[in-house]
């Protein structure tokens, strides 16, 4: 009989090494990845418009309830774990969340001041939506309504500062063998990178493993800072689960 298919949902905001993250797994040999599988639906049901917009649209199914009914069906590639890279600001009223309670739901942090600073970079008009500490905080919340436990939490800046240390408690806390492979990975762009990885993902096509920590200050301008402002009682409220 064939073991069960470990499902991981990890959520994040942008900017939050999330896409480094999906590298990690994605070099495991037992590991399929999945990136931002709600990003079209998002866009349709919101008519935001995102940097390649059309591509992405047209990149994905829109209708959210069929995307969620994928996320619990077949694994890509036969394997038998399954990481799935969310963001998750694009969980708008109305998308189902029930799925949610068949997966291991992770959550993945970084600083507020830290996420401008990149976002700000990529898109010049930033609002506290975009980068979606208030619907993780939500997210947060619900699991561990429905667990009766904080879900696992874990800081983008304690990868970047020990990627083995950190990845081997987190495989432990999800209950996976922790992979050396998950290390490393080849420059350049990943088969499964949604279509929108040209815009987004430069840093990670040119990287080859995590990068170490980035100590310095950050100073954002006083919109920016108004936002970080707003951010940080969820993030706090978050990273006072952290391993």
């Amino acid at each position: 009989m064939s073991e069960p298919v470990r499902r991981i949902a990890m959520w994040s905001g942008p900017r939050n090494l999330s896409t480094a993250m999906m590298r990690a797994f994605s070099s495991r040999p037992d590991c399929a990845v999945s990136d931002e599988p709600f990003y079209a639906a998002y866009l349709a049901a919101t008519g935001i418009v995102h940097p390649m917009n059309a591509e992405v649209l047209a990149s994905q199914k829109q209708d959210p309830h069929q995307v969620a009914a994928d996320l619990l069906g077949p694994v890509p590639s036969g394997k038998p774990v399954w990481y799935q890279k969310h963001m998750a600001h694009h969980m708008i009223d109305g998308f189902p969340l029930d799925w949610m309670d068949h997966v291991t739901n992770v959550f993945l942090l970084r600083s507020p001041e830290r996420v401008l600073a990149s976002y700000a970079q990529k898109r010049e008009d930033v609002t506290l939506r975009d980068i979606g500490f208030a619907e993780q905080a939500m997210l947060f919340d619900r699991v561990a309504d429905r667990t009766g436990r904080a879900p696992i939490v874990v800081d983008s800046e304690d990868v970047r500062r020990d990627p083995r240390g950190t990845l081997s408690a987190l495989c432990a806390a999800i209950d996976l063998p922790f992979i050396e492979t998950m290390l490393s990975w080849p420059k350049g762009q990943h088969p499964d990178d949604g279509v929108w990885a040209p815009h987004w993902y430069g840093a990670i096509f040119n990287s080859t493993g995590f990068a170490p920590p980035d100590d310095k200050p950050v100073a954002l301008p006083k919109h920016l800072l108004a936002i970080a402002d707003q951010a940080r009682p969820f993030y706090e409220k978050m990273a006072a689960h952290k391993a």
